[in-house]
């Protein structure tokens, strides 16, 4: 039984991620924030951390890529999870009732045109399952949350409103982190980061590698570069794994085109046209 770290508490989204990829047979472990994750894998406590990096409609998460950086780990996987959000309160509450609704600040966002729809007022929550457990512990009328209805179970609050995301490609990626390099699969995506020299053209010429050797880009952002203001880093992901010959040899013309080249992992992956609505 596989013992994985997700960020939150139980009834979170993220746990949800854990046994969509692993199933029922594995141990979630909960973690306070994105740190611990990393400290849990670090210090053997789990065997694997899940972390999630980016939302189709609200885009990266803020902190995730720089510990990507940070730390000497590998990713193992690519999970994608289609985040479903409900409206939840207190036993006998209806949805003319809620006034006020409590969530995270992504989840707000991405529940904004129901709220306003239905005249509730926003209030920022630092987890979507914080928030119902919270409200579960501390019962007040007039007041709901959004988080997973496996949240709204586990502290015994009522659905009030189910699937009430704006948009149906509400889509929550994440990386699970592991030690060592997983095997190659039918379809694998590389991830890496990398800073550019300081001279014209020289973004388009590593991105000219890839071309040349029709490697698909899936992925690019840039993020600043802490210790060198604005320098930044750009973390890219391309379809291929490192073993195969011209990824290889795109890696190589990158460490003499670049200032900073860090391998983050290649990876068994989603298709994008696996994911389902």
């Amino acid at each position: 039984m596989p013992k994985v770290a997700y960020q939150g508490i139980p009834g979170a989204n993220s746990e949800i991620a854990v046994r969509q990829h692993f199933g029922d047979e594995v141990e979630a472990l909960p973690c306070r924030d994105f740190n611990h994750l990393f400290d849990a894998l670090l210090t053997d406590a789990v065997d694997f951390s899940l972390l999630p990096v980016e939302n189709a409609f609200s885009g990266s998460v803020s902190g995730a890529y720089e510990l990507l950086l940070d730390h000497d780990l590998r990713i193992q996987a690519e999970v994608i999870l289609h985040v479903r959000h409900a409206l939840l309160a207190n036993q006998g509450a209806t949805l003319n009732d809620i006034k006020q609704v409590r969530s995270h600040p992504q989840a707000l966002m991405q529940c904004e045109r129901f709220l306003k729809r239905n005249s509730i007022e926003p209030v920022g929550w630092f987890d979507t399952a914080g928030a119902a457990h919270d409200l579960s512990r501390s019962p007040e009328p007039g007041v709901g949350v959004i988080a997973s209805t496996l949240a709204g179970e586990l502290y015994e609050l009522d659905l009030v409103a189910n699937e009430i995301e704006d948009e149906q490609y509400n889509y929550t990626r994440f990386l699970l982190m592991g030690h060592g390099d997983p095997p190659p699969s039918d379809y694998n995506k590389t991830s890496i980061v990398f800073a550019t020299r300081n001279r014209p053209a020289a973004l388009y010429h590593c991105l000219g590698e890839f071309a040349k050797r029709d490697l698909n880009l899936t992925k690019l952002e840039s993020r600043p570069r802490r210790n060198r203001p604005w320098e930044p880093l750009f973390y890219l992901d391309f379809e291929g794994h490192w073993q195969e010959q011209r990824c290889q040899e795109l890696l190589t013309q990158l460490l003499q085109l670049t200032s900073f080249v860090k391998m983050l992992g290649s990876y068994p992956a989603v298709r994008s046209g696996t994911v389902g609505m």
